[in-house]
């Protein structure tokens, strides 16, 4: 069994059994003419629950014939133009390379002794990006699984910083359309039930900042705290991105961390077009980022950035075995003296790949195409009859719903949308994801591959509009 260990005298087999599983691969992609095969929970259980773990197959290109069957051949491919569901986008080539590179030689980043350069390239990146963001010479921050990990620990540290005992008079402002990790987050934390309060949106999905400072008034008023006001910049159903240098006004005025979660907009900070629609960033007193939504980097790649390193002591601690405090004094670099995770992943070693080789321009480039796509798809949803759009784009996303013509019951016009996106899954032929806006639901386009057309968009609208006639068809057959 030791010959399957990696060192020294297996870098042959290495070599051999990487090559192998990529040229898997690459041939998967190269084939690949749809997003989904359309397989089922009921069709791929079965195949998954016969094999028996317990007798190994103890052959490379066994294991890899057995894996296209249970996995390569039905998986999600994000790299399709026609996947238009969720925040997954393709991944770019360096970053591939450096994700092969960081799983060989396995570095943690907890610890400089076990890490030594990966330390230093991480905290380069760190560097780099509160830049982007203007965050000041003070700033700092760590790499973290992702939005959801970067979310609540920059809430830890505004609870912290609030030095309030109570945990009852505390508050978090955010809007109705934040992301669900707030609420989560705050949970956690150990606040209270009515913890968050959700600020009302207008009609691009932004918060609206009259009601915010109403209710940061209300909290001044009735003795509570508000410990931190979250301002999304990409919200995950719009990607609207709230007004921030007015929040960050009045966050200033009360005393509110101010946080800012652009998992999803953080591609901004590298595009050439459309950086201005985040100005206001660099006055929060923390940001979320996430690289493995708008960078095109594999999942995950993620950061917390701070505008003031000395709020991360609030997740410092040290253990004898790993950083003693004799270390801070001998500026020995521990990243576990600022993160919620120890063993973590060299996950930074994909974005620097990325940088390295195709320059940051690069990566804004890609994603200044797909909010131009999201421009042009706006535009032919707004001029189809056949459907109902909801926002106009600030990055990628299109919110929309089918709406027959004949048909104005509002809940059969649900069940006719919920309909088609689960028909359009089950063909393969295309993936979009769904939600619900004021109760109803509507289908929703998250646009990150720059290979999707406006050719792909139409017809993508054409098969669920199809899809959902074939449904109200089949109902008033029902209910003749």
């Amino acid at each position: 069994m030791r010959s399957h260990l990696l060192n020294d005298t297996t870098t042959e087999h290495y070599r051999r059994s990487v090559t192998e599983g990529v040229e898997r691969v690459a041939a998967k992609l190269a084939a690949t003419d749809r997003p989904f095969t359309g397989v089922t929970v009921d069709d791929l259980a079965p195949r998954i629950d016969a094999i028996d773990l317990d007798q190994p197959l103890r052959d490379t290109t066994a294991v890899l014939d057995e894996l296209e069957d249970v996995y390569l051949r039905d998986a999600v491919y994000f790299h399709h133009p026609r996947y238009l569901a969720h925040l997954n986008c393709p991944v770019v080539i360096p970053a591939v390379l450096g994700e092969a590179v960081l799983s060989a030689v396995n570095s943690s980043l907890d610890t400089w002794d076990q890490s030594a350069g990966g330390t230093l390239i991480e905290r380069k990146l760190i560097d780099w990006t509160a830049a982007r963001i203007g965050l000041g010479p003070a700033a700092d921050g760590v790499f973290t699984s992702g939005g959801t990990q970067s979310n609540l620990q920059a809430l830890l540290l505004a609870r912290e910083e609030t030095k309030t005992q109570d945990l009852a008079k505390l508050r978090v402002l955010a809007s109705e359309v934040s992301h669900f990790s707030v609420q989560k987050s705050a949970k956690l934390l150990g606040l209270g039930p009515d913890a968050v309060v959700a600020v009302p949106v207008d009609h691009d999905k932004r918060m609206q900042t009259v009601a915010l400072a109403h209710e940061l008034e209300r909290c001044a008023e009735a003795g509570l705290v508000p410990m931190a006001v979250v301002a999304t910049a990409g919200t995950t159903d719009f990607g609207s991105i709230d007004p921030l240098p007015e929040i960050a006004g009045l966050c200033e005025q009360y005393g509110a961390w101010m946080h800012v979660d652009a998992a999803y907009g953080c591609g901004l900070l590298a595009s050439l077009k459309y950086r201005h629609r985040i100005d206001g960033i660099e006055r929060a007193d923390s940001v979320t980022v996430d690289y493995h939504k708008s960078f095109f980097q594999p999942v995950s790649s993620s950061a917390v950035l701070v505008r003031d390193a000395a709020t991360l002591r609030h997740a410092t601690y040290h253990a004898e075995y790993l950083n003693p405090r004799r270390m801070v004094s001998e500026r020995i670099p521990n990243q576990v003296d600022k993160s919620l995770q120890t063993t973590r992943r060299f996950d930074a070693l994909k974005l620097w790949m990325t940088l390295r080789v195709m320059g940051a321009d690069g990566i804004g480039a890609l994603f200044d195409e797909v909010c131009d796509l999201a421009a042009e798809g706006w535009k032919l949803l707004a001029a189809d009859p056949r459907f109902d759009v909801v926002v106009e784009p600030s990055l990628s996303t299109l919110v929309f719903r089918y709406i027959p013509a004949a048909v104005t019951d509002p809940a059969e016009i649900d069940r006719a949308n919920l309909y088609a996106r689960k028909a359009l899954f089950a063909s393969g032929d295309a993936v979009v994801a769904g939600t619900k806006v004021a109760g109803r639901h509507y289908l929703k386009f998250t646009l990150l591959n720059p290979e999707t057309t406006t050719a792909d968009i139409t017809a993508v609208l054409d098969l669920i509009a199809g899809h959902a006639e074939q449904y109200l068809g089949e109902s008033l057959d029902r209910a003749c």
